[in-house]
């Protein structure tokens, strides 16, 4: 029946707040013959407790040490894949690649379904004691498809050497470390995780991983010298050429900031830890945009709710600043005609302060005032 009156219909239109994604999300990629299968099943991402976890990984392979490792500095969300060990003489980088045939992901391919099997999408991927170079890139090509970020060790017996390998690279998603800890490989690349982990729960994304307490570090497998004033030393030599190294200061520490990217506005792992986060802040935030009719109001709308998350990363220290805008120019009628819109965003990550200068100057000003201060003790003659 038709109604003879006035009827209201309770509409919505503006901004709608978006809320921020989980980046401290281990995917790791390990070997354990012995461990639970149940608990953990051969090329399958599984989301595990830490510390409960561990005492079903086995001892056998990387899985158990690298959880291990893990547990001493936090306790993050965890995606295993466990891979197959390969028999002696083997190839264990099949095993550890994987394949994605016939929709059956293996290997370190599973990492790609995991947010559909546990909920949860890993960012900080690694695969500690398995990565050599063919791992380490097949890895960086599964970070770009999950917007994460690969930590691996450079191969190498000395600093020259494992300078000579970080040439082999020149993705934005990896971060190369030299040397060992005095456990080895697995227990470096287990705690790289680990820390990014934490950092990212206690600080957030825009930290780097550099200059903060590692837990558990008790020595390294190979010397490396370092002084903060120095661009001489192993450290200063591994840094520049984008390998992040250990130092003891007060502690053990990562140190360096830098991505393997031939690029310099990638240089920093925060600015693209940071582009990372805001491209799939902005795809989550505005899906409720998805399929209502394009209108001024619908595009007014959608600015609004990236510009006001933009402003909320900069208050929040997280971003130098930022902002969302519509061009007509990359719009054609046409375009939007068949439901194709174009928004621009700019952003400015937070840089790490990685060089500081102080300008020390010696003077003789602050002797000019002397007379006067000790007149004023009555210890000048005459008083």
């Amino acid at each position: 029946m038709a109604l003879h009156g006035i009827k209201t219909n309770l509409l919505t239109s503006a901004a709608v707040a978006i809320g921020s994604v989980s980046t401290a999300v281990i995917g790791l990629v390990a070997t354990a013959d012995d461990a639970d299968a149940a608990t953990f099943p051969l090329d399958t991402p599984v989301l595990v407790p830490v510390r409960s976890a561990m005492a079903k990984a086995g001892s056998t392979g990387t899985l158990h040490a690298a959880l291990t490792a893990i547990a001493e500095i936090a306790t993050p969300q965890v995606v295993v894949v466990r891979v197959a060990s390969a028999a002696e003489g083997g190839d264990q980088d099949t095993a550890v690649l994987g394949t994605a045939a016939g929709n059956a992901y293996k290997g370190m391919q599973a990492l790609l379904t995991a947010e559909a099997k546990t909920g949860v999408k890993p960012r900080i991927l690694g695969a500690p004691g398995l990565d050599t170079q063919a791992v380490t890139n097949g890895l960086v090509a599964i970070a770009k498809k999950l917007r994460g970020f690969v930590y691996a060790m450079a191969q190498g017996n000395d600093a020259a050497s494992a300078i000579t390998y970080r040439a082999q690279f020149g993705d934005r998603e990896l971060m190369l470390f030299w040397p060992a800890t005095s456990k080895g490989p697995t227990d470096t690349i287990a705690r790289a995780l680990a820390q990014r982990a934490y950092i990212d729960q206690a600080q957030g994304w825009q930290k780097t991983i550099s200059n903060v307490v590692v837990t558990g570090i008790t020595g390294m497998s190979h010397d490396v010298s370092w002084s903060m004033d120095d661009d001489t030393t192993d450290a200063a030599l591994l840094n520049a050429a984008d390998i992040t190294t250990i130092i003891c200061y007060s502690g053990y520490r990562f140190w360096g900031n830098h991505t393997t990217s031939s690029e310099p506005s990638w240089l920093f792992e925060s600015a693209v830890r940071t582009s990372q986060v805001l491209q799939d802040e902005f795809q989550r935030g505005l899906f409720w945009a998805m399929d209502k009719p394009i209108t001024a109001g619908l595009i007014k709308d959608m600015i609004s709710t990236v510009n006001a998350r933009l402003r909320k990363l900069v208050v929040n220290n997280q971003l130098i600043g930022g902002r969302c805008w519509y061009d007509p120019d990359k719009n054609a009628s046409s375009d939007l005609a068949a439901g194709q819109l174009a928004l621009d965003y700019d952003f400015t990550a937070c840089a790490p302060l990685e060089g500081l200068t102080e300008n020390q100057t010696i003077t003789d000003t602050y002797y000019a005032d002397l007379s006067s201060q000790i007149s004023s003790t009555g210890a000048t003659s005459g008083t």
